[in-house]
């Protein structure tokens, strides 16, 4: 298998099934990537248990060719592929890499897809190069990024110095397409 011929891509799943499809890609030797972040979930009982649940519901990032489509297809849980019109959304490598890096070294969490705000780009941390929107929540500063692929976002705190503007022309955003997911198509833009 030629190296230059993987690259990242989406999975829809099934809900709550995202740990049971990353392991059966593992089994399959199909590299994936499932990030978790970790909450404090308190029951009705008033037990608070700590939970290590998906980043981004509903997906697992995988590195595959063209011709691992139907093996990754054939995975219990897995519903679809996430694609615009008839093409795979490919995900940039440093994208994956900057979310691997920085899962484990900072305080992550999901957040709503924001599409106003200003652009920033992290300019120092294990983040480097990601790009997003500045959120300000109190005192903290906050940025979300966004995977334009599956329309998901992530909150992370960044120090304020790490963060600079960032120049968004037209010509950097992408092109409107459809995302198909089950019984869902729709337009990205």
């Amino acid at each position: 298998m030629r190296e230059s011929s993987l690259r990242w891509v989406a999975a829809y799943t099934s809900s709550h099934h995202e740990k049971r499809v990353a392991s059966c890609l593992n089994e399959r030797q199909i590299e994936s990537f499932l990030p978790l972040y970790s909450t404090t979930h308190r029951w009705k009982n008033r037990c608070a248990m700590k939970l290590e649940l998906p980043l981004f519901p509903n997906y697992v990032f995988i590195r595959m060719t063209h011709q691992d489509r139907t093996r990754v297809l054939e995975v219990p849980g897995v519903w679809s592929l996430v694609s615009f019109g008839r093409s795979l959304a490919s995900l940039p490598d440093f994208e994956i890499a900057a979310l691997r890096s920085g899962v484990g070294q900072r305080k992550i969490e999901p957040h709503a897809y924001l599409v106003v705000g200003e652009r920033v780009r992290i300019k120092a941390g294990a983040m480097l190069g990601l790009e997003g929107v500045l959120v300000r929540e109190k005192s903290r500063s906050r940025v979300v990024i966004a995977i334009e692929a599956i329309r998901q976002s992530v909150a992370v705190e960044v120090d304020a110095v790490d963060l600079e503007p960032a120049a968004a022309t037209p010509a950097e955003k992408p092109d409107c397409g459809s995302v198909q997911r089950p019984g869902v198509v729709g337009r990205t833009c």
